[in-house]
């Protein structure tokens, strides 16, 4: 599995990290968002023992085995200039226009952690 990620989103998602530690994980999250769920980025101080290794060109991410399902084998990350979130597509075509991403690490004060990722 591989996720080219556009210059601007690279920037953006490195941004996110605050020089703190951290991994990204894609997960497909279902709490609060109705059946249908959407497409996340996570920040996590720690991988679950299972997570699968997802290349790309910045660093790699992560995503459970059982989240896999929900993704291509060959995806791109792409964000806008005047717009909070990104945009996961794949040759199969967009896979959500409204991925956010979500820092639920414990070392980032006053971090969105506690946020959803169905919210605006």
């Amino acid at each position: 599995m591989y996720i080219q990620i556009t210059d601007l989103a690279a920037k953006r998602l490195t941004e996110s990290l605050n020089d703190q530690p951290g991994y990204f994980k894609v997960i497909y999250d279902l709490e609060g968002c109705g059946c249908n769920g959407v497409i996340a980025i996570i920040i996590v101080d720690e991988l679950a023992a299972l997570d699968a290794q997802i290349e790309t060109n910045l660093v790699p991410f992560y995503v459970d085995p059982k989240q896999q399902l929900n993704l291509e084998q060959h995806m791109k990350l792409d964000t806008e200039e005047n717009y909070p979130s990104f945009k996961l597509s794949s040759d199969s075509g967009v896979l959500s226009a409204n991925v956010r991403v979500r820092d639920t690490r414990a070392v980032t004060a006053g971090s969105s952690g506690g946020s959803n990722a169905c919210m605006l």
